[in-house]
Order: C-alpha cells, then sequence, then structure tokens
C-alpha cells in the first residue's frame, strides 16, 4: 500500500516537472493586413503582365508550383505554367484588361503560409466586363518573399450547352 502511494507521489512530482519545464511558443505578432497588402501587390504585377501582353520577371509561381484551371489538366512546375501564360498572353485581346483582387487571406500563425480568395475581371477598352471569376491561391514565403505553390480558378461564364443529337432520328435517315 505504502509502494502504491509512493510511486502515485513519484508518479505526479515527474508529472509536474515535465508540465513545468514544457517550452512555451513564442506568439509571432503577423500584420494581416500587411500580408494582404504584399500578396495584392504580387496581383497586381500578373495583371499588368497580362495588360502588357509580356512575360517578364514572372516571380508570382514557385518552381515547384501546380496550377488547376478550367477544362484542363493542372499545369505541374513553373515552366509548364509559364508557356500556358505565354499561350494566354497571345489570345488576350489587345484592349481587353484584367484585375486580380485578393478579397480574402488566411495566413498561418506564423504567416508563413498564406490562402488567398480572390477574384478577376476581364473588361473591354470601354471598361465593360466581359467576364470575371474566382480563385484560390495558396502561398508560401521562401527566401522572405511569399510565391505561390498552388492555384485554382473558376469563371463565372455560364456553362455552354452541346445540343444532343437524336441518335434514333439519326438512325432513321
Amino acid at each position: 500500500m505504502k509502494n502504491k502511494i509512493l510511486n502515485s507521489v513519484v508518479f505526479l512530482m515527474i508529472l509536474s516537472f515535465v508540465i513545468g519545464c514544457k517550452p512555451k511558443t513564442e506568439e509571432v505578432a503577423i500584420d494581416k493586413e500587411q500580408i494582404k497588402n504584399e500578396i495584392q501587390a504580387m496581383e497586381n504585377k500578373m495583371a499588368e503582365m497580362y495588360n502588357n501582353r509580356e512575360l517578364i520577371g514572372e516571380e508570382y509561381y514557385a518552381e515547384d508550383a501546380t496550377s488547376f484551371s478550367q477544362n484542363k489538366p493542372p499545369l505541374v512546375g513553373k515552366a509548364a505554367i509559364d508557356k500556358s501564360i505565354r499561350e494566354d498572353l497571345q489570345s488576350f485581346q489587345k484592349g481587353n484588361q484584367i484585375a486580380f483582387v485578393a478579397n480574402e487571406i488566411y495566413p498561418s500563425s506564423d504567416g508563413n503560409q498564406v490562402m488567398e480568395i480572390g477574384s478577376y475581371r476581364v473588361s473591354d477598352s470601354t471598361d465593360t466586363a466581359i467576364y470575371t471569376g474566382n480563385y484560390m491561391a495558396y502561398f508560401e514565403k521562401r527566401e522572405g518573399k511569399y510565391v505561390c505553390v498552388r492555384d485554382m480558378a473558376a469563371s463565372d461564364r455560364p456553362k455552354i450547352e452541346i445540343p444532343k443529337t437524336d441518335a434514333k432520328k439519326d438512325d432513321k435517315k
């Protein structure tokens, strides 16, 4: 009986010591508004690249990034993404302008990772919206700068319905 009590006391002392000596995690103060401004500046630079129709100094994507778009397989790696952007720039009509807006950001507690929810708008030379859409982008801070590691976008354009042919009607011909 004395042994059980002694073992319980020793156990509680060790447990108290372990809990008391546990290192405290430091809370890192992050400035969410500053992070949002940094992400928005990156979005503005990307829009400027489209609006000027030139892929110069693209620093948005990480080398190991993956980009998901509608109606095509994922683009894996910065080289594949840059190739797709070059193709997009060739078909981006002169006079059209694109703008990206970081609507919401969700940084990690240390600020090294950020999830952005944004929207985009393509307008013609009269500033009339041609189409709009939304996107999500996941950023990591690498070497002191944010880079996009994953993103995906969806257009607000309505789905175009392809008329179905009546197989029985075609067979009678």
